[in-house]
């Protein structure tokens, strides 16, 4: 059993004029540079699908380890391989210690995926499916899992890792955020067999992550989502801080610090019946090591 000090990561993003599937127009004002956070919006300038492939404008205002370059998703055998490819070092920038999970940071790379969330587990037509990696230091969210080896399952939050988990809108919020879809008392959703037991629909599937050279790499069985044919992705770079409070939302939005496409719209297509490739091939450091 989790406590709460220990209760997971959500993943809220939001840009300005962002429109998801369901969900329409969400309202501008929730992305900001992290220099300036009041300072206009923190997304790509351009950006140009090629299929499996968003590729991104640099933009030196942005912190070099989420400044998004390309976001990949390619088949290489029998996995997917999510990855983005950062004008920085991935992965080389994570959150300092808090000293208590009430307030502290999460750092994210998001994918937001076309495919319904119950490809993964959840509850059917329940929101927007994104993988995303994390780290936040200050609390384990990975319950089943030993990343770092030692021993223990809930010390090791800060190591980067993924999870699957479902996107709303935050209605608290009128800036049009979005959460992490909450888990009301005395509801009972359909959620994946590896949910960390958390009040949030949020999954813990244990894929290897890693964050070598310039790009960060989430390896994800294609059994895990049935095979799909195709689906449509976005990439996200994003800070998150936990509610001081502890309160519905957990965790809000901070900071968006780049979209891959500008503005949410899902242009890259995966398609199955395209050649196998390895997830991001233009970056020679860092493989998987599976």
């Amino acid at each position: 059993m989790l406590t709460f000090r220990h209760r997971t990561a959500m993943i809220a993003v939001a840009a300005t004029a962002l429109t998801l599937p369901g969900f329409g127009t969400v309202p501008a004002g929730a992305v900001a540079r992290q220099a300036a956070p009041a300072a206009g919006t923190a997304v790509s300038s351009a950006s140009h699908p090629e299929g499996g492939t968003i590729r991104s404008s640099r933009d030196l205002e942005r912190p070099a380890a989420f400044d998004l370059v390309t976001t990949q998703v390619r088949r290489h055998g029998r996995h997917l391989v999510f990855s983005e490819r950062v004008r920085g070092r991935a992965g080389s920038r994570t959150p300092d210690p808090h000293g208590a999970f009430a307030g502290s940071e999460v750092l994210s790379y998001v994918w937001p995926v076309s495919l319904d969330p119950s490809a993964v587990g959840f509850e059917h037509g329940s929101g927007v499916l994104a993988l995303a990696a994390t780290s936040h230091p200050d609390f384990d969210d990975t319950p089943l899992h030993d990343e770092d080896g030692d021993g223990r399952t809930d010390d090791d939050g800060g190591l980067w890792h993924a999870h699957w988990v479902v996107l709303v809108p935050d209605t608290t919020r009128p800036d049009g955020a979005l959460k992490i879809r909450d888990i009301a008392d005395g509801e009972h959703p359909r959620l994946p067999g590896t949910w960390p037991k958390v009040p949030l629909f949020l999954d813990s599937p244990g894929y290897r992550t890693t964050t070598g050279g310039r790009t960060v790499r989430v390896r994800v069985p294609l059994a895990d989502l049935g095979f799909p044919a195709t689906f449509r992705f976005d990439g996200v770079t994003a800070a998150l801080r936990v509610n001081a409070d502890l309160h519905d939302p957990l965790l809000r939005v901070e900071n968006v610090f780049d979209v891959a496409s500008g503005d949410l719209s899902l242009p890259g297509r995966f398609r199955y019946a395209d050649p196998d490739g390895e997830g991001g091939r233009h970056d020679r450091a860092g493989g998987d090591r599976r």
